[in-house]
């Protein structure tokens, strides 16, 4: 919306192409899906594409409709059939086949430092890559540190002024989900805890580390759901634009 205003400022659009541009405002119908245009105005990220349940061609027609108006592009759970059928329509759309993202910049971002994305194990990286790539595409430059569980909390420890230095730090693990108590313990910021369903038969496909973050005793944890590494991706976004701080004014 502000590009399309400074281009009409500028005498680069016609009023009627802009209005034009504004007619599936604030969605657009495409009968099968409503996709809503209007979501980086009110949320500061344009809809994502949740891609089961839909079929590759369903996925590339909302694609081509939020490129269409400028927007980055963001899809998660994504296989490699859906990212061929975007790619027709979006020729350089990047896939992450470890995060099972699609995803596609053509609208310049402001990159925040202050974001770090720690998994416990290397089972736990589906989630890890999910919430790097959607924290990276929000407009943040993310740090990883992987497979630094609590087996051998000396891995962990060993990267102490890297931990500590972060604005935001998500913690991913599985098994018995101890590791975001631990780097709770151990920083002054938010930490937001993604369990995973890694594990043996105990683990209940991610219910025993979900219950386990939920009953942290570290009070800056906070839990989002099984697998969510989008979620916790996208909350630490919000979380590290609060105070408005650029990696250019730091």
């Amino acid at each position: 919306m502000r590009r399309l205003l400074e281009e009409v400022a500028q005498g680069d659009q016609s009023v009627d192409d802009a209005l034009a541009s504004l007619r599936d405002l604030p969605f657009q119908d495409l009968g099968f899906a409503k996709v809503d245009h209007h979501r980086q105005l009110r949320n500061g990220f344009p809809e994502v594409i949740y891609c089961p349940g839909k079929t590759p061609y369903e996925a590339r027609a909302i694609a081509e409709a939020i490129v269409s108006r400028g927007s980055n592009l963001l899809a998660t759970r994504a296989t490699r059939d859906t990212y061929a059928a975007i790619q027709e329509v979006v020729p350089d759309a990047v896939y992450s086949e470890r995060g099972r993202t699609i995803t596609h910049v053509q609208s310049p971002v402001e990159t925040r430092e202050g974001i770090l994305v720690v998994s416990a194990g290397t089972s736990d990286l589906h989630a890890a890559e999910e919430a790097y790539e959607t924290a990276t595409i929000m407009g943040n430059k993310v740090d990883r540190l992987y497979d630094v569980g609590v087996a051998g909390i000396h891995r962990l420890l060993s990267h102490t002024a890297l931990i500590t230095s972060a604005r935001v730090v998500i913690v991913v693990a599985g098994m018995e989900g101890a590791l975001p108590s631990v780097v709770g313990g151990l920083v002054s910021v938010p930490v937001i805890a993604v369990p995973t369903s890694a594990g043996y038969g105990a683990s209940l496909g991610g219910i025993a580390a979900l219950l386990a973050m939920l009953n942290t005793c570290a009070s800056g944890v906070t839990v989002v759901n099984i697998d969510n590494g989008f979620g916790a991706g996208y909350a630490a976004a919000l979380m590290n634009r609060l105070d408005g701080k650029t990696s250019e004014s730091a």
